[in-house]
């Protein structure tokens, strides 16, 4: 049988992790876009928010919330295409 195979040297090792992390970084910038372009933090910073400046008012369920936003967004247009 063939000896087992020895362990990468500590170079070729570190040189890997460090292209992980960088790739691991990359992808986590990535997902923070996107879920920020897509809309589906908009609540959880609504709510950090409101804590912030005006602990004392209500806040909104996230149902309600969205459906605040979508009729605000319906009498208002703006710039939307659709």
């Amino acid at each position: 049988m063939a000896p087992l195979a020895r362990a990468a040297d500590p170079g070729t090792r570190s040189a890997s992790v460090a292209v992980w992390r960088r790739m691991r970084s990359a992808a986590t910038a990535v997902r923070w876009y996107v879920t920020t372009l897509m809309g589906d933090r908009d609540y959880e910073v609504y709510v950090a928010h409101q804590r912030a400046h005006h602990p004392d008012a209500p806040i909104p369920t996230e149902r309600q919330f969205w459906r605040d936003r979508m009729a605000e967004q319906d009498r208002n247009p703006g710039a939307r295409c659709c």
